[in-house]
């Protein structure tokens, strides 16, 4: 009872409490007692981003499915708590069992951006965990795990953990934790555990590989120690179909980002925009049946009370029964009041159809994302949309009943120009005038970031300096009934130099969070001095990080493949600056990008059989060309 009210006492002291108390609906609290592995899956930013992240759902549901295994949460804690905490000398605890973490067998730590880093050293802090894997060789400490889409280039946190699943985790989560369950009933030593991890597929150890420097400090690339792979190969998952869906899902206690039932219906898109990392890492497309989509919609629905439901992938709007799905959707919602959002909506795939479905509950927002304003740019990034096709669906839009429209745009692209940069206004001007002046459009703009395993990989980032003049030029030439939002470019900045950063980068980390470096990705707690001041410390220079790459150098992800060949890559780069379009293999010829063996791996999508109205699909798979 002490304890109870100790923890009572500290949660009353702080704001949104309902972040740490893990009574949401349909939580699974499994017995501590009845189970062999014991896994906190650990979100590194605030609830409400994290309870909106989708895949640490999924990986909660099959943890707790299988009678060894439990899975608890955890969330970085805000600055009032993390402040309690230290005064108070108690440990950060698993939401539901509310055991520190320290206690658990498994820390699974998602990566999911990169501004999100020093998030992961606040929770180890407060866990009293130390924050390399080599100093945690002795028994007592968690083995601790990443993944996630910023795995793809971990170096700058590599040396926090013990293993990094590159790619998708359905089924090389439940080997894992076989494992580790096997080797926790053995009298084998930690590293021959990494040894066992290391030969899952998609396992990457970093202990057991070197970066290399020459005499000026740059990189030379990663080698690694005798037995181990020369590079690990992204894991697939080639069915989407036959992986679980989190049933029932977890209903948020307080209000989050993405506050709705998403039900993720495709995984992969193969459009090629060529400043698109999650293009890339994803491949192949996979889709699920709708009648897998449906039973689970209602299931869900009837489990939690959700009053939206959000259909998701990268291209929702490109999902192949998109159009019968939402019908028979929508049949069923209307009843129950129940919305329908449909985030990832190409320009051109929204038809008629769909709009007069979706709006018979409430319109949920439209948005679309032109990238760049000129033709020109759009043809540089494969974006594969023209100024009729934008205007168009505008268009059908407004006249459809949309009155606020959201327009995302990049700035510093490829091959940007001045005129490029004038030309966003431009558009959202010519949009603007379908709406007769009773709507407005909302202009989001964001600074370009050179993504590792893209084809832009190699090119500059544009400073903060011309990151700000350029949006100067947008915030002259708005016109009235514009409204201008921007990603702050001092965070872009530090996002470019963490997602093509190497090893070095982890002694600024850990000193500019000594310094005070908390939450970087909420405009509230940003703060990019500290940083600077640790690369100051530490003799290096963080705008290095933004320079053009030599393609022939070693890149600090190298050894880590997602399937996609670097020539392909540069093939595509060359194409850019040609103007040249890659059409969508989906609905074409194979680009042999590399990622497919046309055996296991092959894009699987579902057409519908035109004798019914109803969701009747039959597979249909790729096959070699």
């Amino acid at each position: 009872m002490k304890g109870q009210s100790s923890f009572i006492d500290l949660i009353g002291k702080i704001r949104a409490p309902g972040r740490y108390l893990g009574l949401e609906m349909n939580a699974r609290k499994r017995p501590w007692d009845n189970v062999d592995v014991r896994t906190c899956l650990v979100f590194p930013d605030l609830y409400e981003i994290g309870m909106s992240h989708l895949g640490l759902h999924i990986l909660y549901h099959i943890i707790n499915s299988r009678p060894w295994a439990l899975s608890d949460r955890a969330y970085c804690p805000a600055p009032d708590l993390e402040e309690l905490i230290k005064r108070d000398n108690r440990p950060l605890w698993g939401v539901e069992t509310r055991r520190p973490l320290a206690r658990f067998d498994v820390l699974g730590i998602t990566l999911p951006y990169e501004l999100s880093f020093p998030n992961i050293l606040t929770i180890l802090d407060l866990a009293g965990i130390p924050f390399r894997a080599k100093t945690r060789s002795s028994p007592g400490f968690p083995i601790v795990i990443g993944g996630g889409s910023a795995s793809f280039n971990p170096e700058p946190v590599a040396e926090v953990f013990d293993a990094i699943l590159i790619g998708d985790g359905e089924e090389a989560i439940v080997e894992i934790l076989q494992a580790i369950r096997t080797w926790k009933t053995s009298k084998h030593s930690k590293e021959d555990l990494l040894h066992t991890l290391a030969n899952i597929p998609g396992i990457y150890v970093p202990l057991f590989y070197h970066p290399n420097y020459d005499d000026r400090g740059r990189f030379q690339g990663i080698q690694p120690q005798e037995g181990a792979p020369v590079t690990i190969r992204r894991r697939f998952l080639a069915d989407l179909d036959s992986a679980s869906m989190p049933s029932p899902p977890l209903v948020p206690i307080q209000r989050i980002v993405h506050d709705r039932l998403g039900v993720e219906i495709a995984r992969g898109c193969t459009r090629g925009c060529r400043f698109c990392q999650a293009g890339i890492i994803y491949r192949p497309v996979r889709e699920r049946r709708p009648q897998t989509i449906l039973d689970h919609v209602m299931r869900s629905l009837d489990a939690t009370g959700f009053d939206e439901v959000s259909l998701l992938s990268l291209s929702t709007g490109e999902y192949s029964c998109l159009e019968p799905l939402i019908m028979e959707l929508m049949s069923c919602l209307r009843s129950m009041s129940v919305a329908l959002a449909l985030p990832s909506m190409r320009v051109g795939t929204l038809t008629q159809g769909i709009m007069e479905e979706i709006k018979t509950v409430r319109k949920t927002g439209f948005t679309m994302a032109p990238e760049a304003g000129s033709e020109r740019l759009r043809q540089i990034i494969n974006k594969g949309i023209s100024e009729e096709d934008l205007l168009h669906t505008a268009q059908k839009a407004y006249e459809a009943g949309w009155r606020n429209l959201k327009l995302y745009f990049m700035i510093g692209l490829p091959g940007e120009s001045g005129e490029d940069v004038r030309a966003i206004m431009d558009l959202a001007y010519k949009i603007r005038r379908f709406t007769r002046r009773r709507g407005r459009v909302t202009v989001s703009v964001g600074t370009f970031v050179p993504k590792p395993h893209t084809p832009f990989q190699w090119e500059r980032q544009i400073g903060m300096e011309e990151a700000w003049e350029r949006l100067d030029i947008l915030k002259r030439s708005s016109p009235k009934g514009i409204k201008l939002k921007w990603h702050d470019p001092r965070q872009s900045f530090l996002e470019g130099v963490f997602s093509r950063g190497d090893r070095m980068l982890f002694q600024v980390l850990e000193t500019a969070w000594r310094k005070g470096a908390r939450l970087s990705g909420w405009s509230d707690f940003f703060d990019l001095a500290p940083f600077f001041q640790a690369a100051r410390e530490n003799g290096l220079d963080l705008y290095s990080y933004l320079e053009p790459m030599d393609i022939q150098a070693a890149l600090p992800w190298d050894h880590l493949e997602t399937g996609v060949k670097k020539d392909y890559l540069l093939k595509e780069l060359k194409r850019a600056f040609s103007l040249e379009h890659t059409t969508d293999c989906r609905h074409g010829a194979c680009n042999n990008c590399g990622v497919c063996d046309f055996d296991s791996i092959k894009p699987k999508i579902h057409e519908l059989i035109p004798r019914s109205r109803r969701v009747q699909e039959i597979h249909l798979s790729h096959t070699r060309p």
